[in-house]
C-alpha cells in the first residue's frame, strides 16, 4: 500500500533540527506514521483526568489503512476533531498515545525505527504491531456506554 503522505523532498532528519514550530505543514504532516491512534475515541476519568484509548473509532476512520476516510473534508461530518498543530499540541498532550510521533518531538525524544521518516515505508507501523489496522470497531456499532469493554492498553 502506498504512502498517502507526501514525504519525498523533505531534509534528513528535519524534526532534529528544527523546533517543531518552526516546522512547515508539509513536515508536519510527514510526521504522521499512520497508526490510527488520534482517531479513536477516548475516555478521561473525571477524577483523576487519566485518559483510555478504545478501539471504538470514529466513522470516517479506515480500519485498513489507519487513515480518515474523509480528512480534508471531516469537520463537515465530525465538527469537533481536533486539528492538532504546533500552537495546539501542548494542550492536547494528555491524550496523544505515547508511541505519536508529534508526542515524541514535543518531547525532544528519537523517532521509533518503524516510523516511515525512519524506515522509508509506511508498512512499517503496521509491520510493528503499533497501528489499529484490523483491530477497531466503528462508533457507530459500540454503544456509548459500552466503551469500557474496548479500552486497549497503550502502546499496543
Amino acid at each position: 500500500m502506498s504512502d498517502p503522505i507526501n514525504r519525498k523532498g523533505l531534509s534528513p532528519r528535519f524534526w532534529e533540527k528544527k523546533p517543531i514550530h518552526k516546522l512547515s505543514r508539509k513536515e508536519w504532516e510527514a510526521l504522521c506514521d499512520g497508526c490510527g491512534k488520534c482517531c479513536l475515541n477516548k475516555l478521561e476519568d473525571e477524577e483523576t483526568g487519566e485518559v483510555a484509548l478504545t478501539r471504538v473509532a470514529c466513522r470516517l476512520l479506515d480500519d485498513q489503512t489507519c487513515r480518515c476516510g474523509q480528512y480534508d473534508i471531516r469537520h463537515q461530518f465530525v465538527p469537533d476533531c481536533i486539528v492538532l498543530k504546533p500552537s495546539n499540541i501542548e494542550e492536547h498532550l494528555y491524550w496523544i498515545p505515547q508511541t505519536c510521533a508529534y508526542r515524541l518531538v514535543y518531547e525532544s525524544k528519537p523517532l521509533f525505527d518503524w516510523h516511515p521518516l525512519i524506515s522509508g515505508t509506511a508498512e512499517t507501523v503496521h509491520a510493528a504491531g503499533v497501528s489499529m489496522r484490523g483491530q477497531t470497531y466503528s462508533e457507530f456499532d459500540i454503544a456509548d456506554e459500552d466503551w469500557e469493554d474496548h479500552i486497549i492498553e497503550e502502546p499496543t
